[in-house]
């Protein structure tokens, strides 16, 4: 049965004259008689008494209306639900440890309390594994730390980041080569936008680094470094500026090497750019 056949039926409940109903419909009578012989074949019951070019609800078809027209009514609002509040539905969204830990719990907050009829399926995973999810279309967006080329992927700046070399060793010289700090390296896991960066801009001297201990969470990493002072660390300037202004951790500043990257927010290019998907990306984009 379709809708269009149960708005009929339910017309020709409150008024039985054909004629009137097509005419307040715009349609053709025959039009109405087939769509309700159709219903009625669906269910295999005569819902009305046929009495001149009447259409008498009889005892099935009053029993039918009674069961079914509080269900009616809820299709109609879903199927109008769209139109009325397009910015509903659910959004599978994954961002870098950076970005989801220091930048977007805010965004997050402020998007879902502007409309409340959007979820959120939030994860917290490395950049590689963000990139791969998304291919798999498991993804609606992601944002990450690496500079992806790929030809299934859409790819949108979102700001520029600064990774540093910091230590808890306030005595330490405040600037360096890279290769002649004399300290234990505490690095990200690999596959983490922030490792890959910095493997990727020091080049060569990476295979003469003393990495100590490699960890998933910068907050594992800070314990270390602030613990240890003779341990040193590359991490976004955002994950450690409390510590900084705090004199905490000392930046030890780099000769000759910039570690700039750039955060991203990705998604698959068959990806369907519906408005809710629209307006949440450019939330996300303004607020960086």
């Amino acid at each position: 049965m379709t809708l269009k056949e149960l708005s009929f039926f339910y017309k020709l409940c409150e008024n039985p004259q054909v004629t009137q109903v097509a005419s307040e419909l715009n349609i053709s009578q025959s039009a109405i008689s087939l769509a309700i012989k159709s219903l009625e074949n669906s269910l295999n019951e005569q819902l009305f008494d046929r009495i001149g070019k009447k259409l008498i609800l009889n005892e099935k078809g009053k029993y039918f209306k009674e069961k079914t027209y509080s269900h009616y009514l809820a299709l109609v609002d879903a199927r109008t639900i769209f139109q009325e509040n397009k910015l509903a539905g659910n959004i599978k969204i994954a961002a870098s440890k950076t970005i989801s830990n220091y930048i977007m719990p805010n965004i997050y907050f402020d998007f879902l309390s502007k409309y409340k009829d959007v979820k959120l399926d939030i994860l917290t995973i490395n950049s590689s594994k963000i990139i791969d999810k998304i291919l798999k279309s498991e993804l609606d967006i992601g944002l990450i730390e690496v500079n992806i080329q790929n030809s299934n992927l859409v790819k949108e700046k979102l700001s520029n980041d600064e990774l540093i070399v910091v230590t808890s060793d306030k005595e330490y010289k405040k600037e360096s080569f890279i290769d002649t700090i004399d300290k234990k390296w505490i690095l990200r896991e690999l596959g983490s936008g922030t490792r890959e960066i910095f493997i990727a801009k020091i080049g060569e001297i990476a295979k003469e680094l003393d990495i100590f201990m490699q960890l998933q969470d910068f907050e594992e990493i800070k314990t270390i470094v602030l613990n240890n002072p003779d341990t040193v660390t590359a991490i976004s300037k955002v994950v450690v500026k409390k510590e900084l202004e705090e004199k905490k951790l000392f930046e030890i500043k780099l000769k000759n090497l910039k570690l700039q990257r750039e955060f991203y927010l990705i998604y698959h290019k068959d990806k369907s750019k519906n408005l809710l998907f629209t307006t949440f990306k450019n939330f996300i984009k303004s607020r960086f």
